[in-house]
């Protein structure tokens, strides 16, 4: 718990306008909780409120993961602020959209059932656009320059953009046949809360994994790290041969909803 405050007081130090809209991203999620009791409308078959829960914890955490990540970096403090600037709002915008259109009642993705619909899944696409350039932009500066870590964790860091990056291009996949099941219309019986499609492929298995990947890659180097004393092309093997397994596991979520299959059949 310590580490967390600890990554907190640092994003809030080096940049309090990122800082605040984490704070509000996650208090975005604690508000849904009341509204899935209070609002009974359901979209696609499950509770208007689920989806925007979900998406302002995973915004929330992968804002923050930026804006702590980014002060390892050797850019200068202009470069800085406007990156940080840009991926904290384009997730705060995205997520207006996606809370307006669940108080609306209706899907904030895929959805051309209007005009004013298709232009805010539009904006939508253009505000993910725009952190994908970002995250290419990370992974190619990591590989590029010294960051102020050790070799190790900069290198699963670097491992851990290139997954996420696949992880936006499932995400990509999605938007093409504007859907994210495989085999059946979106919609169904679908895993608890994730609702991932129990009987159909569903490509937000890949989409999750691999966008969370900038967080569990280099999480498990930094443990490894700190509870084992090994020599750092060691260390860097092993990150490697995880960060390997992991993104096929990955993969073989896509291939599996690619094919029509469900991840967990129920």
């Amino acid at each position: 718990m310590k580490y967390l405050s600890s990554i907190f007081g640092i994003v809030k130090k080096e940049s309090p306008i990122l800082y605040y809209i984490v704070l509000i991203l996650f208090a975005g999620a604690m508000l849904c909780i009341p509204a899935l009791f209070i609002d009974s409308r359901q979209i696609m078959g499950i509770n208007a409120w689920i989806k925007p829960f979900k998406f302002f914890i995973s915004t929330g955490i992968y804002t923050l993961t930026v804006g702590y990540l980014i002060t390892f970096y050797p850019f200068s403090k202009l470069k800085k602020h406007i990156i940080r600037n840009l991926v904290s709002w384009t997730m705060f915008l995205e997520m207006v959209i996606v809370t307006f259109q669940a108080g609306r009642g209706v899907q904030s993705h895929y959805n051309m059932s209007t005009v004013f619909d298709g232009v805010l899944f539009g904006v939508m696409g253009i505000l993910i656009g725009i952190n994908v350039v970002i995250m290419v932009f990370f992974a190619f500066e990591t590989i590029r320059l010294k960051l102020k870590l050790s070799k190790a964790i900069q290198y699963a860091i670097f491992l851990g953009w290139l997954i996420t990056i696949f992880g936006s291009w499932v995400g990509g996949q999605m938007i093409g046949q504007m859907a994210h099941n495989v085999g059946i219309a979106d919609g169904g019986e679908g895993i608890p809360l994730l609702n991932w499609s129990t009987i159909a492929g569903d490509l937000r298995v890949a989409h999750f994994f691999g966008l969370h990947s900038i967080q569990i890659v280099p999480l498990f180097a930094w443990i490894l790290q700190k509870k084992w004393t090994i020599k750092t092309n060691t260390l860097i093997l092993v990150v490697t041969g995880f960060a390997l397994v992991f993104a096929s596991f990955i993969f073989y979520t896509f291939y599996q909803a690619s094919e029509g299959l469900p991840f967990i059949k129920l």
